[in-house]
């Protein structure tokens, strides 16, 4: 113990006991003793071991209850230190209570003896050691690992001796005659005394057991090092201020009246963190969605309004020269509404009735379209009207087109060229797997304009991509119901050092834009792409349901960076 720790124990016992002074200084009694031990050392340092044993607590409870409070108020200064200090084991604690294997297994001989001899039931032999024990009966009485581990120490020992022909375990004549101290016990005990009095040496390091004893106890793993710290404990810059109130801000009170000369401002760290802000994150979809839309919006295109999930069959499909029987429109591939099971058709009848021209064929068809054969069946009106939810977002191209038509013949036929794009979802009865969900998103882009061609398509898509960080593109032909002729896209992507398909492209056909009433040398290009598949390649997504869906980690939000468009 320090020097001072006896005259701290005595300003302790006097703060201890006077508990109607606190109230005015906003201090716990322990707070007051611990302030008037440090006093009393001054200027010595103390260990915290003696403070603690100065102020009658645990460490532990000095720890928390004081020396935190007033470090905080810059009352105290602590200065950590480090040591290793022995702990005991769960196996350790077990002995320290109900004594080691080897003393439980000596005891419980010399309790057998005794009873042995007392009925008379020794050997006869004079060394008080009768006739032993089975080590059935050993095991009853002690267990079997208890009985395994104390042979094997007391035999070391020479504490027990067995019995060859019987393997009957009796106590050894020096153990018979005088008892052994059970010393493994002792030391733990020990141990954990100093552990419950806060340990870190101090006054309890004396009664220690030595480091021979120790590492013993160790090699049974009895007990094991643990990595402590306690501190060192001197007055503050603030010691003179720790009894006074402390106050938090200055009021009009303590201007006025004077008070703030003589009050003790808590200190204010303006250095601390502020309390984290649980904001809002974009979903890693809607960061990619709006690069998107800010190429398109470079590219002067305007967004199409395409806040309309449930769409009619009739614009979903038929107004884009999609035949009925087209395998697209079955229940398969396409969620069909239950309720409401049907819509009306749009309100222009010539226009429902160009359409409808179109797809029959014949004569009538064939001045609608300029010269088309048509698909050349019954259309039937009942199965436009139907409800679906749409399968792309060309549903919402196809209504502005035939606004941009409208708008053209109420301007007298004069056409304004149009640039318009949307980004939204659309829904597919797809079996779900790593690459497909029933519901994902769709880009379109379209530009409609007098006398383009598929040159000025493959330019703009070129543009388009160009802007993601993909120069190197190739077209390859293929089929769509609504477009002739129709490309698919392919990219160069570095990253991943292959060709992958970016994209979807095409002429929408005369079938589909001239019963729309569009000038017939009004071309329309258009170019699809999905937004998940680039989100997946940016964001080093496998698995598109990790993605989008129930089974998006929500911290993933959360830590995917600010998206750049740069493939």
């Amino acid at each position: 113990m320090s020097p001072g720790a006896p005259a701290a124990a005595t300003a302790a016992a006097a703060a201890t006991t006077a508990t109607t002074a606190t109230g005015a200084t906003g201090l716990a009694p322990l707070e007051l003793a611990t302030l008037d031990a440090v006093c009393a050392a001054a200027p010595a340092a103390l260990p915290s071991t003696d403070l603690a044993e100065a102020v009658g607590v645990t460490h532990g409870v000095l720890v928390d209850g004081a020396l935190k409070t007033l470090a905080a108020r810059e009352a105290l200064v602590l200065t950590p230190v480090l040591h290793e200090v022995w702990v005991l084991t769960a196996e350790g604690t077990t002995y320290a209570s109900a004594g080691s294997p080897e003393a439980q297994l000596v005891a419980h001989l010399a309790t057998a003896t005794a009873a042995a001899a007392g009925g008379g039931g020794g050997d006869g032999d004079g060394d008080g050691s009768g006739g032993g024990c089975s080590l059935p009966d050993v095991d009853a009485a002690l267990g079997a690992g208890v009985r395994k581990i104390g042979m094997q120490q007391a035999m070391r020992q020479g504490w027990v001796v067995m019995d060859k022909p019987t393997k009957a375990l009796r106590l050894a004549a020096d153990a018979a005659a005088s008892p052994p101290a059970d010393a493994v016990a002792a030391a733990l005990c020990a141990l954990r005394d100093a552990a419950a009095d806060g340990g870190g040496g101090g006054g309890a390091a004396a009664a220690l057991p030595d480091e021979g004893v120790l590492k013993a106890l160790a090699k049974r793993k009895l007990v094991t090092k643990k990595a402590t710290k306690t501190f060192t404990v001197v007055g503050g810059p603030r010691l003179a201020d720790a009894r006074r109130p402390q106050a938090t801000d200055l009021g009009r009170d303590a201007l006025t009246s004077g008070a703030w000369r003589s009050l003790a401002f808590k200190p204010y760290n303006f250095a601390a963190a502020g309390k984290p802000v649980d904001g809002g994150h974009l979903h890693t979809l809607l960061k990619v969605r709006e690069q998107f839309r800010l190429i398109f919006l470079e590219m002067g295109f305007a967004e199409m309004d395409s806040a309309r999930y449930v769409e009619s069959s009739f614009w979903n499909f038929d107004a884009l020269f999609q035949p009925q029987q087209h395998p697209a429109r079955d229940e398969h591939d396409t969620f069909f509404l239950s309720f409401p099971e049907s819509s009306r058709l749009p309100d222009e009848a010539d226009y429902v009735a160009r359409v409808k021209a179109a797809h029959c064929g014949g004569p009538d068809g064939a001045a609608v379209t300029g010269g088309s054969r048509g698909y050349r069946y019954a259309w039937s009106a009942a199965e436009a009207r139907k409800n679906i939810l749409r399968t792309h977002t060309t549903a919402v191209s196809c209504r502005m087109l035939r606004r941009l038509a409208t708008a053209t013949a109420d301007a007298g036929g004069v056409f304004t060229p149009a640039k318009m794009f949307s980004i939204d979802r659309v829904f597919r009865n797809e079996t779900l797997d790593a690459t497909h969900l029933a519901e994902f998103h769709q880009i379109e882009g379209l530009v409609a304009d007098r006398g383009l061609s598929l040159g000025h398509l493959k330019g703009v898509i070129h543009t388009f991509f160009k802007k993601m960080g993909m120069d190197r593109l190739r077209f390859k032909p293929t089929h769509n119901p609504y477009t002739e002729p129709s490309l698919e896209v392919h990219a160069f992507h570095p990253g991943l050092d292959k060709w992958v398909e970016v994209g979807n492209s095409g002429m929408f056909r005369p079938e589909m834009l001239l019963p729309m009433g569009l000038p017939p040398d009004v071309r329309v290009i258009a170019w699809g792409l999905s937004l998940e598949r680039p989100t997946m390649i940016k964001y080093g997504v496998s698995n598109i349901r990790d993605l989008f869906g129930h089974k998006m980690d929500l911290d993933a939000i959360q830590r995917n960076p600010i998206c750049r468009i740069t493939f």
